[in-house]
């Protein structure tokens, strides 16, 4: 890397960057590729971002003094100290690696376009720091088995569509293809609402055929929700079709992307009442543990 894109070096975060939120696990290439394919249609700078957490500290030393001698304690402290040292320089070097192996994933490396950034402390916190200047986040989900049969969404990636104002996009699985499609997810709140807007507005899914499905019982009243819909994001320019899928959304929304590998997910951020999301959960939360596909959170 040169001078210019090395982590170390204090630079200022271009408006309305793309941030690819990397973090070495599984998910780390699709982040990279599904970032590079965003800014594109965007038009948008694209930065490659790595956090550093604090380490564990190490266990705490008693006072063996009166065992071992005071030098031995000394001699014991200074060891510790190195070694909590070589564990920083090993962390930043590994963190340099990602990222120098993240550049070389990219096809097209847009030049100036493109930034390198190391930071430190917690995601969320990092990125609420960055959000003035970012257009869009990307993350992976990792998400892990907690029984044989559920998964438990990665709670780095729950905490930052919480916290955070601009839309988030989140990668299932170690591959990245672009989509061919777009579901919005609708069901006439100011939530939907507003994503609905938010898409009108956005290059990122111009172009493509979209989907309005909304979740639910059929009936006049759901068709005329989506009919109004349809009409707004037609005007906008869309070619659209509209759905109603019956069930929750947290299982008929899922179900329905397996039919639709191809496509996006996209949905308003966390409806809900806190109240309620912390009696029965949020359904952005079960979507994003539970879709095979990318998917767009909007605030």
């Amino acid at each position: 890397m040169n001078d210019q894109s090395t982590p170390e070096a204090v630079q200022p975060i271009r408006p309305d960057t793309v941030f690819a939120c990397i973090d070495g696990l599984a998910t780390t290439p699709a982040v990279v590729d599904g970032a590079a394919w965003a800014a594109q249609r965007l038009g948008a700078p694209l930065a490659l971002l790595h956090t550093l957490q604090q380490p564990e500290p190490l266990p705490p030393v008693g006072d063996y003094s009166g065992v071992i001698g005071m030098g031995a304690q000394d001699l014991l402290l200074e060891r510790l100290n190195a070694l909590d040292e070589e564990r920083t320089q090993l962390a930043h070097e590994a963190a340099r690696r990602m990222l120098d192996a993240a550049h070389a994933r990219l096809a097209n490396p847009q030049g100036e376009q493109l930034q390198l950034l190391l930071r430190h402390g917690e995601l969320t916190d990092v990125l609420l720091e960055h959000e003035p200047q970012a257009r869009l986040f990307v993350l992976g989900s990792n998400r892990r088995p907690s029984s044989a049969r559920k998964l438990r969404l990665d709670h780095h990636v729950e905490s930052v569509v919480r916290s955070v104002r601009q839309p988030v996009m989140v990668m299932p699985g170690p591959q990245f293809t672009p989509p061919t499609g777009f579901v919005l997810a609708y069901d006439g709140s100011a939530t939907a609402q507003q994503a609905l807007r938010t898409v009108g507005r956005s290059p990122l899914l111009r172009g493509l055929p979209g989907l309005l499905a909304l979740a639910g019982e059929p009936g006049e009243q759901a068709q005329q929700c989506l009919h109004e819909a349809q009409a707004q994001l037609r005007a906008a320019g869309f070619e659209v079709a509209t759905r109603i899928i019956p069930g929750a959304p947290e299982e008929a929304l899922p179900a329905l992307m397996d039919e639709r590998p191809d496509d996006m997910l996209v949905l308003g951020a966390y409806g809900h009442s806190r109240i309620r999301q912390l009696i029965v959960g949020s359904t952005t939360t079960a979507l994003l543990r539970l879709s095979n596909v990318p998917v767009v959170v909007l605030r």
